[in-house]
């Protein structure tokens, strides 16, 4: 059953779609004189042929989206629904500081014209300080504690509720930035887990749905573009910017959990590189040819928009326990 505030998630659903395709046609040869994607030396070496095209069009959908959550935001300001307004700006918020840390790295690549930005250690520190603030507001201003909801009832985490959010949210936004390594995977991952948080969150929670509509809109106007062969790149703006999103809207939905099955993909890909890397220190073998899980598929043979499809349906097969233990 779908809520009276469909249009609502209509509307933001059509104006992120619109918006993303109006400014990525507009910022493609923008990009395409200044921010030409460094391909890391260490990929498949036939990426090489990826060289020069365009990244950093994650601002586009960011931009879009956030355009689109105001729109919300003020719907539900008209309609003296502060609660969900506060949640919206605490969760956008959110994503957009992790999109800014994004830029940021986007920019060091571009001006060292090698694909190696902010240090793993700088971007993980000012990811747990925005973590910290996201956990911190949820708490101060809408009385959020250490429940989450199931369709059987609630359990209390206690104190074990922060550091198991903290991973969730550090580990789902790097995993997806993890993921933005073939043509079309980030961004066909982050629809279909957009549309399973939209089917979760349709009639129980307003401010899932307006993320999840978002969501949907970005990557899909975003994938228009982006298919193999893409003509642009979302970047880490983009890619840290949907993982933030997705992260923060399982948070609105009372089960940080959530995230974790709904963004199974980004799980895998995210395992793939420390069993990699934890076997080969151990060991001195490597399980995939190569890591993240893409690229050993790569290496298999399998095409890039065969690797895609099949993410996109193993999302929805990873959101099925969703299905069962949180729906009522």
């Amino acid at each position: 059953m779908i809520d009276n505030n469909f249009p609502l998630y209509l509307t933001v659903f059509i104006l992120t779609l619109a918006f993303t395709c109006l400014l990525e046609k507009k910022l493609i040869p923008m990009l395409q004189r200044s921010a030409q994607q460094p391909i890391y030396e260490e990929g498949p070496r036939w990426h090489m042929n990826k060289s020069g095209t365009p990244t950093m069009g994650g601002l586009a959908f960011v931009i879009s989206s956030a355009a689109s959550a105001l729109v919300a935001a003020l719907v539900m300001l008209l309609t003296k629904n502060f609660t969900t307004l506060i949640s919206i700006t605490i969760c956008v918020c959110y994503a957009l500081l992790n999109a800014g840390i994004g830029v940021i790295d986007d920019s060091v690549k571009l001006k060292n014209k090698r694909n190696l930005g902010l240090s793993a250690k700088g971007k993980l520190i000012l990811q747990f300080i925005l973590a910290v603030v996201f956990l911190l507001a949820r708490y101060l201003l809408l009385e959020e504690r250490s429940m989450i909801s199931f369709s059987f009832g609630t359990i209390d985490l206690g104190l074990l509720y922060y550091p198991i959010s903290i991973i969730i949210l550090l580990g789902i936004t790097n995993c997806a930035n993890l993921t933005d390594g073939i043509d079309g995977l980030a961004s066909s991952v982050a629809f279909s887990v957009g549309v399973s948080l939209f089917y979760i969150s349709a009639a129980l929670s307003t401010e899932a749905s307006v993320y999840a509509s978002a969501i949907i809109g970005a990557s899909l106007g975003f994938l228009i573009f982006n298919l193999h062969p893409a003509k642009i790149f979302m970047g880490d703006t983009g890619s840290l910017f949907f993982g933030s999103l997705i992260a923060s809207t399982s948070f609105a939905l009372g089960n940080p959990i959530i995230a974790v099955f709904a963004g199974g993909v980004y799980v895998i890909e995210g395992v793939s590189v420390i069993l990699q890397v934890l076997f080969y220190k151990l060991r001195g073998k490597r399980i995939f040819k190569m890591a993240p899980l893409h690229h050993h598929l790569e290496k298999c043979g399998w095409s890039e928009n065969r690797i895609c499809i099949v993410s996109i349906l193993c999302t929805f097969i990873f959101s099925i326990p969703i299905y069962i233990f949180y729906l009522p």
